[in-house]
């Protein structure tokens, strides 16, 4: 029973048909969730919709749960206590507990969830699960990760000089080293707010050169992300 049951709560094969209509259900409520976070006000219908979303992903994530040891092909209680700890099982909960306190006002330590509205945007991220998409950038991710660790590196380093040249070089335009930083991350970014910036010439090339260099940087993990995502396309395709 309990492996009939992961076979239709898992991302669907072709050939299975619930599963398939488990997976555009679950899509469905997702969307459905979302609703509510779009009025400021709510209202009884949306109350509604916020109670029923919450029993579906509640007994959503208790199935997940009671069929982990398929998940893991791992016959064993530490399945269990793994999946908790698995990176969508995170998602489904924090998506889960602030609506919590709906279902009962006794849930003191809970109250403060309440007041953490935007947690709840967490559970568009459940959609990923029934996304090929996202399935395929996250294989991309994990692929090329040491490729991304060493370009998020390579831009740590960039803000941290870039911040403390600009720093010592126009003290009077950053308040602080972590205006100066944040300045560092606008340019390197090139989105140029415009709330502080350099008035010297001196400041000004830097930031010039700043700029160009940020979008050498940008530039890098866009590369390797297409590359690994048109490489694994073409696998799937084959």
């Amino acid at each position: 029973m309990r492996k009939k049951i992961f076979e239709i709560i898992e991302i669907s094969k072709d050939n299975n048909i619930l599963s398939s209509a488990y997976d555009i259900f679950m899509i469905v409520v997702i969307l459905l969730s979302i609703v509510p976070l779009c009025f400021k006000e709510t209202s009884g219908i949306l109350k509604l919709i916020e109670m029923a979303c919450l029993v579906v992903f509640v007994i959503d994530y208790i199935l997940r749960w009671i069929t982990a040891d398929y998940k893991y092909n791992k016959k064993s209680v530490s399945s269990y206590l793994r999946y908790p700890f698995g990176f969508f099982a995170v998602i489904d909960l924090v998506s889960i507990l602030p609506s919590i306190s709906v279902l009962n006002n006794g849930f003191k330590l809970l109250k403060i969830f309440r007041m953490m509205r935007a947690f709840r945007v967490f559970r568009i991220f459940k959609m990923f699960r029934y996304s090929k998409s996202v399935r395929i950038i996250i294989t991309v991710f994990k692929k090329s990760r040491e490729s991304l660790l060493a370009v998020c590196s390579l831009a740590v380093a960039y803000i941290i000089i870039s911040a403390l040249v600009i720093f010592n070089v126009e003290p009077e335009s950053f308040n602080s080293f972590f205006d100066a930083i944040y300045w560092a991350t606008v340019s390197l970014t090139t989105v140029g707010y415009g709330d502080i910036y350099p008035v010297t010439p001196i400041g000004r090339i830097v930031t010039m050169f700043s700029s160009m260099f940020g979008i050498a940087i940008v530039a890098l993990p866009a590369g390797i992300i297409t590359a690994g995502y048109m490489s694994e396309v073409d696998k799937e395709e084959k």
